[in-house]
């Protein structure tokens, strides 16, 4: 990950995966509206458009597998990480770090895997089982966060700066996770937010890993350098890299900003694609809605277009 193609790789995976949720949960509030709102840990494909189902899951499963493999075996000179009497070098104790954060995701999407072919081999509901995979997210992002603040690099100056607000954001997708569990799989709040927090991880590992390697984007004063085999950025002086931080700050502000400008063009965008549609879903219970692949299915008729929502059996 200490690399551009590092940083750039699984910032995409984590903005299309952001924007999918986004894009499927307020898709999900325009068709059954505010009262039968419920989220999702994650969301099927469509298969009218020759999409497999499990897309979402088997893009996690080999976008993070494709990631341990560079950080342990095609990046290393040795194609392997280990000295020679076994042991692990310091010099590669980060790749191990960031292997463990893409290990966590590669469980939860094999978790979430399991669960949705065992209940599909089987034909029955399996009881809380958004919610077991929201507390394995949840752990997933709790390890996301551990390892980028606790890591063995000596992350200081601008990386640093980076990185910890890098932090702020892992935080908010580990806290919408854990309010997911229960009754919180239908706050529309709880998942809107989860799904900005993803897109935001994402937007700004793709931003660290063009500003701390390319020799352009490095702020007046400072320079990049070689540290036990790792490209970092350096500052000449505090007032140099006080000045970087500071910019590192105000682009944070500003991708913040535009994001929520996003967020809400985005909404209004769906709001007005789905929610003037005539749409049909089944009427179950809450328990039962839990376990739903799919996010309409044919029985009832809820009415967006009104003034006033509805509901119209379809009963004769």
């Amino acid at each position: 990950m200490g690399s551009l193609i590092g940083h750039v790789a699984p910032g995409l995976g984590f903005l299309v995966i952001g924007l999918w949720h986004l894009y499927n949960n307020l898709r999900l509030l325009a068709l059954k509206g505010p009262s039968l709102y419920k989220s999702r840990p994650w969301f099927p494909s469509d298969r009218n458009h020759g999409l497999p189902r499990l897309l979402e899951l088997y893009l996690i499963i080999s976008g993070c597998t494709l990631a341990v493999s560079m950080e342990l075996f095609i990046s290393p000179a040795k194609h392997q990480p280990l000295d020679s009497d076994g042991t692990i070098p310091s010099y590669h104790l980060h790749n191990f770090e960031h292997s463990s954060i893409s290990l966590s995701f590669i469980a939860y999407a094999l978790s979430a895997l399991a669960l949705d072919q065992w209940a599909s081999a089987s034909h029955r509901r399996i009881p809380a089982q958004h919610d077991v995979l929201y507390f394995i997210a949840a752990l997933s992002f709790a390890q996301e966060f551990l390892m980028f603040h606790l890591h063995s690099s000596d992350h200081m100056g601008v990386e640093g700066q980076y990185h910890w607000l890098l932090q702020l954001v892992i935080f908010v997708s580990l806290s919408t996770s854990i309010l997911g569990f229960g009754r919180g799989n239908g706050s529309f709040s709880v998942a809107f937010v989860r799904s900005l927090s993803i897109v935001f991880q994402g937007v700004w590992f793709v931003i660290i890993g063009f500003a701390l390697w390319t020799p352009g984007l490095i702020p007046k004063g400072c320079f990049m350098h070689v540290v036990d085999g790792r490209t970092v950025v350096g500052c000449h002086g505090e007032e140099s890299l006080n000045r970087a931080k500071a910019l590192v700050n105000i682009l944070f502000s500003w991708i913040l900003v535009l994001l929520a400008l996003f967020a809400a063009s985005f909404y209004l965008f769906i709001m007005i694609v789905y929610g003037n549609a005539t749409v049909k879903y089944s009427a179950v219970s809450e328990e039962e809605d839990d376990d739903e692949d799919d996010i309409e299915t044919p029985k009832k008729t809820y009415n967006t277009c009104a003034g006033t929502q509805g509901f119209v059996s379809n009963k004769v």
